[in-house]
């Protein structure tokens, strides 16, 4: 049993039978923070340190960092129960709709640096970093986290059981309607 199923084991019922329901949204959630963690911490040390001019190249790196990390996370933990696709084909949609959702992630900052041109000498330091921080970790990862959320249901790792369920319901009813 995992650490997350014994803190939701020992939720009071209303809480605990939420909790199962949206079992998959909470760990991938969980997955996100994470790959926040890490997609920030890569960010800011590029951006502070090598690609100090190159503010969108570090944030692009640091994205396809996170992405592999997500893709890990996701495909041993979030959606264990489902897929059923081959690695390989499994991991071609994971890249194609987290690399749409990179893309998600860098316009709010591309749009506050080349647009709105929110960066030094324009502004002040800190309001550079103020706006890089919410344009590119507030903004633009509520925009990939909810295109990839349900690209990753819809996608990546369908529930194939209930596919089989519905053919199977259906196979009954043809069965029961020829019988009457």
């Amino acid at each position: 049993m995992s650490f997350v199923d014994e803190v939701v084991n020992r939720m009071p019922s209303p809480m605990r039978d939420l909790a199962f329901r949206y079992h998959e949204l909470i760990k991938f959630a969980i997955v996100g923070a994470t790959t926040f963690v890490i997609d920030s911490g890569i960010f800011y040390f590029l951006k502070l340190t090598i690609l100090e001019p190159k503010p969108v190249t570090a944030k692009i790196i640091s994205g396809v960092i996170a992405v592999i990390a997500s893709y890990i996370l996701n495909r041993e933990w979030t959606f264990e129960n489902r897929g059923g696709r081959e690695k390989h084909h499994e991991a071609l949609l994971f890249f194609v709709v987290s690399g749409i959702g990179v893309v998600l992630a860098f316009l709010p900052l591309w749009v506050s640096r080349y647009v709105f041109h929110l960066q030094v000498p324009d502004v002040s330091l800190t309001v550079e970093n103020i706006t890089d921080f919410i344009s590119a970790f507030i903004i633009g990862n509520i925009l990939q986290m909810i295109f990839r959320f349900w690209a990753m249901r819809r996608w990546v790792f369908p529930d194939d059981m209930r596919e089989i369920q519905e053919e199977f319901e259906d196979l009954i009813n043809e069965e029961q309607l020829g019988h009457s």
